[in-house]
């Protein structure tokens, strides 16, 4: 699934081509992904201009001069692309632009989703009322993880994962902010001192800034809308690595929690 540094990428990839262009088509080709797109979205799009491109979580938005929102979600398999030869029987949006180019949303599986928010109501959609900050831009300190997992026993791995607590963060990631962080992921979350969670504070930024500067991870079929695959998986610590050694002299052995795999290093974190 694309997580935060792939979402981040996409919107950087649309922001070259859709910021400031008037869209002359944007056409749902068909009824709904995961859930029904706005039977009224491309008569509410088409001829706007986009304003500006951004991201919450693991959303991507679009808004446009009309105060209309585009809510984008990839889901497991989604991705834009630009200008594509021809469009194929995956590609569920289309987007075309004053000066040219055309986009597809391409989504396989159809675990992604569509849909139109008033600019101005987005900070009260369902969807984001309920989740926590963004990891980046310094608003997760220690003190403040220190406070939200205070007599908490879910293991820390899993609570890094509720979107209630920290905006975005995903397995991948969150595996590698915890190893930086010599943080063992079953330990219960009420119990990592305070000095393991400024130093977990810092690494999830870090690791985040350092996968959207290599432009993601190619895991299964995530591309940027460019066609540019993401590289941040060649320098992966501990995720995928089961079995490899670790710096300290460990073995990175791997787990299941919550359904999901961890990966970390049982001699170097505690």
């Amino acid at each position: 699934m694309p997580e935060l540094p792939e979402v981040e990428t996409t919107v950087r990839g649309l922001e070259r081509v859709l910021l400031g262009r008037r869209l002359t088509e944007v056409t749902p080709r068909r009824a709904d992904l995961r859930r029904a797109i706005p039977q009224d979205l491309g008569q509410r799009l088409t001829g706007a201009r986009v304003v500006r491109l951004h991201r919450r979580a693991k959303y991507g938005l679009v808004d446009s001069d009309r105060g209309d929102t585009l809510v984008f979600h990839l889901g497991m398999s989604g991705r834009w692309r630009i200008d594509p030869g021809e469009i194929g029987a995956h590609d569920h949006l289309i987007i075309a632009t004053d000066d040219g180019h055309r986009l597809a949303l391409n989504d396989p599986r159809r675990f992604g989703s569509l849909d139109l928010v008033r600019t101005e109501g987005l900070a009260v959609w369902p969807a984001f009322m309920a989740i926590g900050p963004e990891p980046l831009g310094g608003a997760v300190t220690g003190k403040w993880l220190k406070e939200r997992f205070a007599g908490r026993v879910a293991a820390v791995k899993l609570l890094l994962l509720d979107q209630r607590i920290v905006a975005g963060l995903g397995n991948i990631y969150v595996c590698e902010a915890l190893f930086r962080a010599r943080i063992d992921p079953r330990k219960a979350a009420g119990r990592v001192s305070r000095v393991r969670l400024d130093a977990l504070a810092a690494a999830i930024p870090a690791v985040l800034e350092e996968a959207i500067a290599a432009g993601g991870s190619t895991l299964r079929d995530f591309a940027a809308p460019d066609g540019d695959l993401g590289y941040f998986s060649k320098t992966f610590d501990v995720y995928g690595r089961e079995g490899k050694s670790c710096g300290c002299g460990g073995v990175v052995k791997r787990i299941v929690q919550g359904g999901r795999s961890t990966f970390f290093c049982p001699n170097c974190q505690r």
